[in-house]
């Protein structure tokens, strides 16, 4: 089973995707991880990469669709993974399917955890954040017992400058032009399913494993 995540920043596609990748036992991908893991590991592909980021480029979508190929080859990922991150743009999806179509292989599912905006710029400017001990919280959902104070460590909590409302709205706007497009390019293949994002967390997941079977 071979599944892409689809949903804008703070809908929780990630917190989800290592749910499904526990629930049926394959492994949560993310770029961002693998991408580290390649450059810990000194690995030739992983050597590539760096030219690139070193000069503060992106690293180009063949690249990148390399790196994510040598991960999902790995044994761990005979029986599925979980994209979690990528593919953000359409001609990304598309280097992706044609290399998966090489293999004789395609992506099973799109589920696309979809939130309105403003639901999204509250929920993420609600976060609050201790950064001596690493400590996340919200205001109105996971709330710490004293205002501002980290229940862990006791140093102040921070309102991060990405969960700020202008960042948020700049990333729903990158997200909106680059990557919806990607909910037309799945919906043509069959593979689309979306599922509503503002329900609980656990709903959110009964739904999706309802989908998958």
């Amino acid at each position: 089973m071979k599944i892409v995540m689809l949903g804008a920043p703070g809908a929780g596609k990630g917190t989800q995707a290592k749910m499904i990748a526990e629930a049926y036992g394959i492994p949560h991908v993310s770029t961002g991880d693998i991408f580290r893991a390649n450059l810990k590991e000194g690995t030739e592909l992983g050597k590539q990469a760096k030219v690139y980021m070193d000069k503060g480029e992106l690293v180009p979508d063949e690249l990148t669709v390399k790196i994510l190929l040598d991960r999902v080859a790995k044994d761990d990922c005979k029986n599925g993974y979980v994209l979690d991150g990528f593919p953000r743009t359409i001609p990304q999806a598309e280097v992706l399917d044609k290399a998966l179509s090489e293999l004789g292989e395609s992506i099973d599912y799109a589920v696309d955890v979809e939130v309105p905006d403003e639901n999204i710029v509250r929920r993420m400017s609600g976060r609050r954040a201790c950064l001596s001990c690493g400590a996340t919280y919200h205001i109105e959902h996971i709330p710490p017992k004293k205002e501002g104070i980290c229940d862990t460590c006791g140093s102040e909590l921070v309102l991060r400058d990405d969960d700020k409302p202008e960042t948020v709205q700049k990333r729903l706007t990158v997200y909106h032009e680059q990557t919806q497009p990607l909910i037309d390019f799945y919906t043509a293949k069959g593979v689309l399913k979306t599922v509503d994002g503002t329900q609980p967390m656990d709903k959110v997941f009964a739904d999706i494993k309802a989908i998958l079977g």
